[in-house]
């Protein structure tokens, strides 16, 4: 029995006229009745009552149809998803993201994917950009938003979003007040900074802001992410060379301040695992290289 001997036999069940049912069908008539013969052969039981007046079902076949539809329904079904999913359109996606980005390209980037692409579900962690190394060299994760730079053979990074960096004061720091810092006023303050394993590009840029400004920063306080960073600021524990979109944290008790002379801007990057075939990942890198297209 093959998928087109059900397809004949839906078609003549919905006209009850062999002749019309082959001109559906797009086939002469008699090669269509010795097909359905033949499918009843195989079945052990008549399909149609069929006089020279009409064809009439007979009740093994008003079952059989029901049940064939059914059948041909879930065909259909398993086509549409398969269609889907090789579009990218279909799936889970995970997705790994350092804390600072939700303050500047992640929630667009989340909002135009769901609206265009809403088939396909997103997990989120929040992860540090050596986390998410670890978790795409695993398998656990698909796509990710660091801080490079990455020197990895196996993952591709590029650029999505650019800013630069501000000085975080607590809201009573004598500097306060000012339009611009100059980071050299800043030598003799404690800095609240993450580890160094967890972004080192970000983390060298820093130290060598403050090196070429003619001191090497005192940290007093590390924490891992950035928003705990500014909390400790505005917790009057030090001041913090952050990424301005930081700034969207609002975080009472905290003022930033413009570096003077503006300093490099920092980058966040998507990375993602080299010769990636996931139609859903490689839907998720267009939209968002969409949504950076100026």
């Amino acid at each position: 029995m093959e998928l087109r001997h059900l397809r004949y036999f839906v078609t003549v069940a919905e006209e009850l006229h062999f002749g019309r049912a082959a001109e559906r069908l797009h086939i002469a008539q008699p090669p269509l009745s010795q097909q359905i013969r033949q499918l009843e052969a195989e079945l052990g039981f008549e399909l149609f009552h069929r006089t020279k007046r009409n064809v009439q079902l007979t009740d093994a076949g008003q079952v059989f149809l029901g049940e064939v539809q059914q059948i041909m329904q879930q065909l259909q079904q398993a086509i549409q998803l398969g269609q889907q999913t090789s579009r990218g359109e279909l799936g889970q996606l995970i997705v790994g993201f350092v804390s600072s980005s939700a303050y500047n390209i992640l929630p667009n980037i989340l909002r135009c994917f769901r609206h265009q692409i809403p088939g396909v579900s997103l997990e989120l962690h929040e992860l540090t950009t050596d986390q998410q190394l670890e978790w795409l060299r695993s398998g656990r994760m698909d796509v990710g938003f660091i801080r490079p730079p990455v020197a990895e053979d196996t993952l591709i990074w590029e650029t999505v979003f650019q800013e630069s960096l501000m000085v975080a004061l607590p809201e009573t720091h004598h500097l306060a007040n000012q339009t611009e810092v100059d980071l050299s006023v800043l030598a003799h303050e404690p800095f609240i900074l993450f580890p160094r394993v967890l972004a080192p590009g970000l983390y060298d840029l820093i130290i060598s802001l403050c090196q070429e400004s003619g001191f090497s920063p005192h940290i007093a306080q590390e924490a891992i992410q950035m928003q705990t960073i500014i909390s400790l600021v505005a917790a009057d524990m030090g001041v913090a060379i952050a990424p301005a979109s930081l700034q969207n944290l609002q975080r009472t008790g905290v003022v930033y301040q413009q570096i003077h002379p503006p300093t490099p801007k920092v980058t966040i990057a998507m990375i993602w695992r080299k010769h990636e075939t996931s139609p859903s990942i490689q839907k998720f890198l267009q939209i968002v290289r969409q949504v950076n297209t100026p």
